[in-house]
């Protein structure tokens, strides 16, 4: 008898699911399940804030953990000064926050073993709704500071220095528009970033159990380039995971540039 295949949903690891008998929960007609996505960000906020307050020592002589914390904030103050100006100092502690609360959530999420048994890893930030609150929120600053510090001046935005007189019918109106495109975009880039990487592993992993169950052939024909091809996206995710931080980070900073000094 042929062996049996393994059934491997590579879409199964982003189902968002009730826990801890929360499923019938809910408040004016409005389920507020407890699921395994505000668990896993629940348990990225504790790791972050077990890190800031591991490192928060202000020892003269700082050790591995403080200078990781201490770098990691001086890489942030970097970007906003670089990107805003002195007037971005301000927004240290959200930017650092949002990068730091995205780096961890996005490299939890690829461990290969639960932290509690039967507990998989699961990475919000491969969810739309997720990505978007976020993207949601740092556009809501972005306007916020625009409005408070210009007032409607802060419609010139819309209207490029040097802009011919016979295009300000249409030029707004482009600026408008991708200003507006501004948070899905953002959203967008980090779902689909942490999303492909997870199915691929997934299909990758189908490979390596299927062509196992199938003999020795197709186990070393292709099992084990499938295996050592997991293990190098492996290695890959963890840049990606620090590099959609990163960029997530960056453009926030470029927007609140526009909003500060209104370029």
């Amino acid at each position: 008898m042929a062996a049996e295949q393994a059934k491997v949903d590579p879409m199964h690891q982003f189902t968002i699911e009730p826990m801890f008998g929360t499923d019938h929960w809910s408040i004016a007609g409005y389920n507020i399940a407890f699921t395994n996505s505000a668990l896993w960000m629940a348990i990225t906020v504790v790791a972050l804030l077990v890190f800031v307050a591991g490192g928060n020592k202000r020892q003269l002589v700082p050790g591995r953990w403080q200078m990781a914390v201490e770098s990691l904030t001086g890489f942030i103050d970097n970007l906003l000064a670089a990107n805003v100006g002195p007037a971005g100092k301000k927004y240290v502690p959200y930017i650092f926050s949002l990068f730091s609360f995205i780096l961890f959530a996005n490299l939890l999420g690829l461990m290969p073993l639960a932290l509690i048994p039967g507990l998989h890893p699961f990475t919000p930030t491969s969810h739309f709704t997720a990505t978007g609150v976020l993207a949601i929120l740092s556009f809501s600053i972005v306007l916020i500071v625009g409005f408070w510090r210009h007032g409607f001046h802060f419609f010139s935005l819309f209207v490029p220095h040097g802009t011919p007189i016979w295009l300000l019918w249409l030029i707004p109106f482009i600026e408008l528009i991708s200003f507006l495109v501004r948070p899905f975009s953002l959203a967008l880039r980090l779902f689909v970033a942490m999303m492909a990487g997870h199915v691929l592993l997934e299909v990758l992993s189908s490979f390596v159990i299927d062509s196992s169950n199938s003999g020795l052939l197709w186990g070393t024909v292709v099992g084990i380039p499938s295996f050592i091809l997991m293990v190098a996206i492996s290695a890959l995710e963890l840049l990606v995971a620090g590099i959609q931080a990163y960029v997530f980070a960056l453009l926030t900073s470029l927007y609140l540039n526009d909003a500060e000094n209104l370029h």
